[in-house]
């Protein structure tokens, strides 16, 4: 009896989750993709360069792209839907911009501070093609605040997603989500319809994230065999500042931010770390949109914060885009030998952090707002921006890398701020790996 009693309770005990092995994580894969990746753009840069391997980095790109207005209309819907207090909206969206101003600032700034501190452009000698800048240069003297703004605004609700514009797609999901909310009991189909919805969606991107590889592979492929690792030689001393300024604002500054949150920075970025190489391998933070939307909601943070919060940050909290911004301007101005005062520095930030706006959305969109920003400071500079046009896609990485946490972190400031905030699953989440793949899982199961 004690024998058979035995066995019964080890077949009523949950059994617990086996690990996958090693070679199943989908980090795993991505990292193998992306070194891959760059031994054949090093080693063979006219295969590198073919149509067909960058289709293969442009190609994963669009498969998220294509599920990622339809999972913020249902997840931003589906959080206003089901609160109460219509002025909560507004409360998480004033917090929000306030939170990505101070933080934006302090990227700003530490970018200003280490540019003077190390002066990477002191003794350049090297030079590019200045009529390559022109159409940059172009581009951003026709992208004005006000036409951000207004821009906000679709001509009309199918073109926001048949466009794949967040803002205007965040926009329609707001009004949709509120008038969801006022028909109350009538609007309980809508409210279901859309929640499943959003279950479908997140498994539409767990089946294009088996993908992920490829497109790290094909994306790391093609940059390395264009542009060559020579690139990365001649203007080694800017992109090792970039890359350590970038690393010194995730652990100093969001690190002291998730501290005094109640969480450590360290187990955080563990938790994203698929989702940092998919950025990293891909050099586009939209690529990993809507996995670092579900992580959050697994984490403890609400629906609704999760939704207002992280399609926002694409457009106004771009801490990487804003520290290359200030160090690229003042390197640019050390290679030319033009001294800039603390007057025009400070200049520097006032335009930075509107042009940092405005450009958002736009391809190639740190370089665009580099080309603002050097045209407002001194039209002198603009021709400088050919000295870092060939390794701007090196730095893109990281740009995205550091764009993709801080949106992160904020939300989880955010809605600790309102209270919605779950502790014990974000201690748990923390706590254990999780991987991409599996969303499909946790959405059907969570």
């Amino acid at each position: 009896m004690a024998v058979q009693s035995q066995a019964q309770a080890q077949v009523e005990a949950p059994s617990a989750p086996r690990r996958k092995p090693f070679y199943k994580l989908l980090y795993a894969q991505v990292l193998v993709a992306i070194l891959l990746g760059f031994l054949l753009g090093w080693l063979a840069p006219d295969i590198a360069e073919s149509a067909w391997v960058k289709a293969l980095g442009d190609g994963f790109i669009k498969l998220i792209k294509m599920a990622i207005a339809p999972i913020i209309f249902c997840t931003v819907v589906s959080g206003i839907a089901h609160i109460e207090d219509a002025s909560k909206v507004g409360r998480v969206g004033i917090k929000s911009l306030v939170y990505f101003e101070i933080v934006s600032t302090l990227a700003l700034v530490i970018g200003l501070l280490v540019a003077n501190l190390v002066r990477p452009g002191d003794g350049f000698t090297g030079g590019g093609d200045a009529a390559a800048v022109a159409a940059f240069a172009e581009r951003a003297a026709h992208q004005s605040t006000v036409e951000f703004i207004l821009h906000i605004i679709p001509d009309s609700l199918v073109g926001a997603f048949a466009e794949g514009e967040i803002l205007q797609v965040l926009l329609i999901s707001i009004l949709f989500g509120f008038a969801v909310m006022v028909l109350g009991e009538r609007g309980r189909t809508v409210r279901t319809l859309i929640d499943d919805l959003g279950h479908a969606f997140f498994g539409v991107i767990a089946v294009i994230m088996k993908a992920a590889p490829v497109g790290a592979f094909g994306a790391m492929a093609y940059t390395i065999g264009k542009y060559g690792p020579e690139a990365l030689g001649n203007l080694a001393g800017l992109i090792a500042t970039f890359y350590a300024t970038a690393a010194i604002f995730i652990f100093l500054v969001l690190g002291l931010i998730a501290r005094a949150a109640g969480f450590s920075i360290f187990r955080f970025l563990a938790y994203i770390r698929d989702e940092i190489l998919i950025v990293l391998g891909t050099s586009s933070s939209e690529s990993a949109l809507p996995q670092l939307m579900e992580k959050l909601e697994r984490l403890g943070c609400s629906k609704s914060v999760v939704g207002l919060v992280v399609p926002t940050g694409y457009s106004f909290n771009l801490d990487g885009t804003n520290i290359y911004l200030t160090l690229a301007t003042l390197f640019i101005a050390q290679a030319l030998g033009v001294e800039l005062t603390l007057q025009e520095q400070a200049i520097i930030l006032g335009v930075a952090m509107l042009t940092s706006k405005g450009a958002s959305g736009v391809t190639g969109a740190g370089f665009v707002t580099l080309a603002a920003t050097l045209a407002v400071v001194s039209p002198a500079l603009v021709p400088g921006m050919a000295i870092v046009l060939g390794i701007d896609k090196f730095m893109s990485e990281c740009r995205a890398v550091t764009n993709f946490i801080g949106n992160g972190v904020a939300t989880i400031i955010v809605s600790a701020w309102e209270g919605e905030l779950d502790r014990a699953k974000l201690a748990r989440g923390l706590s254990r790996r999780v991987d991409a793949s599996d969303v499909e899982t946790a959405v059907t199961t969570g």
